[in-house]
């Protein structure tokens, strides 16, 4: 008499996770930790760049003539690096709600550092962020096999996604022409609008250029296709975009700025 035995289910979280998540996993908690902090320390160059320049609020670039900034901007590049090769490891279901974790080490570095206080709804934020990363990551699916940035592509180009990306555009054309020089400077969501706009479709396109690298390094060239290099472009346009308005939301002394900006990662 032979019995049937059914597999048992993972004894750990890091069983049920392939050795690419987990690398993933790792680099995208370094990316929030250098990112976090990096908010913190370009506020500090933008005020310091703001007391003695044209503000960046108001159309001023003085703040790249401030050495903090330019630390903070660095610090910036090193944690999005990792974040960029965490898409390359990992699904982006598992990597971009890690970005969250990035509230917390903003909210108490801005704590220590500029003495900026969290209200209750605040603390509340932050929890609801650590308890939904945490949920999403032990529950991220494998990720399907790729084999080259065309099947990205083949993917991007389905009508459903091109209807998203093409409303996502025109709302942030809608924001950037229409709303922001009237509302600019008394609403911050408008700049955090344009952010979480084109940083959603950033996602896609950093994702398909980190497998691109990924097959490249591994000996199957990706740099020979044209869709490698509209992807880059993609990221290019919707990094320098980001950065721009970025430091317009930096410029806010509200309390909540230090949450709010990150809702675009």
């Amino acid at each position: 008499m032979s019995s049937t035995t059914s597999p048992s289910p993972p004894t750990s979280w890091r069983e049920g996770m392939s050795s690419d998540n987990i690398k993933g996993l790792v680099l995208a908690l370094s990316s929030s930790v250098f990112i976090g902090a990096s908010f913190i320390v370009k506020k500090k160059g933008l005020k310091k760049a703001g007391a003695s320049g044209v503000r960046a609020g108001v159309g001023g670039y003085s703040y790249l003539y401030e050495p903090l900034w330019w630390v903070g901007m660095i610090t910036m590049i090193v944690g999005e690096v990792a974040n960029f090769a965490a898409y390359a490891f990992a699904p982006a279901i598992l990597v971009t709600p890690l970005g969250a974790l990035s509230i917390i080490i903003s909210a108490a570095l801005a704590h220590v550092i500029l003495q900026e206080k969290l209200h209750i709804f605040g603390i509340l934020g932050c929890v609801l962020c650590v308890v939904g990363s945490t949920t999403i990551v032990l529950h991220a699916p494998q990720e399907c096999e790729i084999e080259s940035v065309t099947e990205v592509w083949d993917l991007a180009m389905e009508p459903a996604f091109l209807m998203y990306a093409a409303l996502v555009i025109t709302a942030a054309f809608i924001l950037i022409f229409c709303f922001i020089p009237e509302y600019g400077q008394t609403h911050i969501m408008v700049y955090i609008g344009v952010c979480s706009l084109v940083g959603s479709l950033s996602v896609m396109s950093v994702k398909a250029l980190g497998i691109a690298l990924k097959l490249t390094l591994s000996g199957m060239n990706q740099l020979i296709y044209p869709q490698t290099w509209l992807f880059t472009f993609v990221v290019i346009t919707c990094v320098l975009t980001q950065m721009n308005y970025l430091n317009k939301v930096l410029e806010f002394s509200l309390e909540s700025s230090l949450i709010s900006i990150q809702l675009y990662a």
